[in-house]
């Protein structure tokens, strides 16, 4: 009896071998990102759901805090790939050297304007965001203040203390949005409006989501956010109304890039391969307005306007190169109303 015991645990072993092993091949990819708490899931689910051997672990934070966090690193990168991060920021990882080239299969049919125009490329593009006004209509009402229909409006008096906006050192989005300024206004004409805006915020936020969920929740009346946040606050009930500024908005594209230190890199190309998929644009297009994949977009539901038609001229190398420079000068100027971390 002891014999027969001992044979069915041997062979039970046995059987468990090819289970063990299969589990034990399974390749883990660290990925830093600043996508969406919200999306992460979906996006990692079809991912391995496509690719079962490889397993991704996300470090996720808002755009510059996970941007200051890899160049870090430099001397002892972390991570494997970037995936859902500031254009901006990846070129800046770029100068540093820190990618590694790398054409994914299927990038010849990615938008010429939404990748790096190098062959082979350092990041490809996944899909643009872009800056939008949440405004409390209940909140506003109370207070007698009027919608804005454009950037120009939010420095009037009735709007002091009603106004929240991304931090730009911690938020990709509050960035988006300065860089747009300068660029649109003039470097001059950018700071001046920047000065007379500042006198009607109440709280610079460290996250580019919150100041919509703030004005969702009627803590101001107004939140400088972009247009996935605006949108799911509305559809999740928020009485808010959504305000694209009629000079134009701020954009920026999340990207890809593959980390040129990573051991992985199969499993990496693996990654950066599924990005630029058709199935993997269907997913970005449920949170976004501009796809890279040309003939996956769908509207989203309670964004009216072709929010590709209203993006500003964008000099997205200007944008990197100026960064440090334009963080520190609008810090020196309007640090005081930051919130605390």
């Amino acid at each position: 009896m002891f014999i027969n015991s001992f044979r069915r645990l041997a062979t039970l072993a046995l059987l468990s071998l090819p289970l063990v092993a299969f589990s034990q091949a399974k390749t883990e990819l660290l990925v830093y990102t600043a996508l969406e708490t919200d999306q992460i899931k979906a996006y990692k689910e079809a991912f391995e759901k496509d690719n079962p051997t490889i397993e991704l672990k996300f470090v996720r934070d808002s755009t510059g805090i996970v941007t200051a966090k890899l160049l870090a690193e430099k001397a002892n990168p972390q991570a494997d790939v970037v995936w859902g991060l500031a254009a901006t920021s990846l070129m800046l990882l770029d100068k540093e050297k820190m990618l590694m080239p790398y054409a994914p299969t299927g990038l010849q049919a990615i938008k010429a304007n939404m990748r790096d125009s190098r062959n082979p490329p350092t990041w490809v593009g996944m899909n643009v965001w872009s800056s939008a006004i949440c405004f409390n209509t209940v909140e506003a009402a109370k207070k007698n203040i009027t919608k804005p229909a454009a950037w120009a409006d939010l420095t009037k008096p009735m709007y002091r203390g009603q106004l929240t906006m991304p931090h730009p050192a911690s938020s990709g989005t509050g960035y988006l949005m300065v860089a747009a300024w300068l660029q649109m206004m003039g470097e001059q004409g950018g700071w001046n409006y920047m000065d007379a805006l500042h006198q009607n915020i109440g709280s610079y936020s460290h996250s580019g989501s919150k100041p919509c969920r703030q004005a969702g929740a009627g803590e101001f009346a107004l939140g400088l956010s972009f247009e996935y946040r605006a949108n799911k606050t509305k559809k999740d009930g928020a009485p808010i109304d959504i305000v694209l500024p009629s000079e134009g908005l701020g954009w920026d594209m999340e990207a890809t890039g593959i980390m040129a230190a990573t051991k992985k890199p199969a499993a990496a190309k693996a990654l950066a391969d599924w990005a630029v998929t058709r199935k993997a644009n269907e997913l970005y297009s449920k949170n976004f307005a501009v796809v890279a994949l040309p003939g996956v977009q769908e509207k989203l539901e309670f964004i009216d306007s072709d929010i590709e038609k209203q993006l500003v001229k964008n000099n997205f190398d200007w944008a990197a190169t100026n960064r440090e420079r334009i963080l520190a000068e609008w810090s020196k100027r309007y640090e005081g109303k930051a919130e605390k971390r």
